[in-house]
């Protein structure tokens, strides 16, 4: 009985978080060129089903004005307006990325690593993505330019976006 305790070993909750001491965001930054395919998933994500709904209505015979003012048209960008909705502010706030995101491996969390608070990605989300998107996207491109991978939204929050699957040195 002795031995069998001596030789037991603990066995950790798979839910429990580590936390890594001397943790650098800045090591597992996220490569430019895949928070654009990230981005490209996104966009394809949401343009799809606009797009789905209007070749299906074209192929029931609508035709020009009526192909898009048809209801189905109509439950197109509805449907698309809510997926964008779930895409960029929900599943960001309760998992830290979006589905372009979870398919690149990249994940958002705060400039010291832990997870970010609701309200950071609803202000990254919504007032960092519109500054970025009236700069024309250069607030996107800054991340291509500076050494720790921030963009301007990244920035207003406080937050960086990590390649979650890469391990640390």
């Amino acid at each position: 009985m002795i031995a069998a305790a001596e030789g037991s070993v603990s066995i950790r909750n798979p839910r429990d978080r580590e936390n890594i001491v001397k943790f650098d965001p800045h090591l597992v930054k996220a490569p430019f060129l895949l928070r654009c395919g990230a981005l490209l998933a996104d966009y394809v994500l949401l343009v799809s089903v606009p797009a789905l709904s209007l070749v299906v209505s074209r192929s029931m015979g609508n035709d020009g004005a009526k192909l898009l003012n048809s209801d189905l048209s109509n439950i197109g960008w509805f449907i698309a307006v809510l997926l964008g909705f779930a895409n960029f502010i929900l599943l960001p706030m309760f998992a830290g990325q979006t589905v372009g995101k979870i398919l690149t491996g990249l994940e958002i969390v705060n400039i010291d690593g832990t997870s970010t608070p609701a309200v950071k990605i609803i202000l990254r989300q919504t007032f960092g993505y519109l500054l970025t998107a009236a700069s024309f996207g250069l607030g996107f491109f800054i991340s291509a330019l500076n050494s720790n991978g921030r963009s301007l939204h990244d920035y207003l929050a406080g937050t960086i976006v990590i390649y979650a699957n890469k391990r640390p040195l």
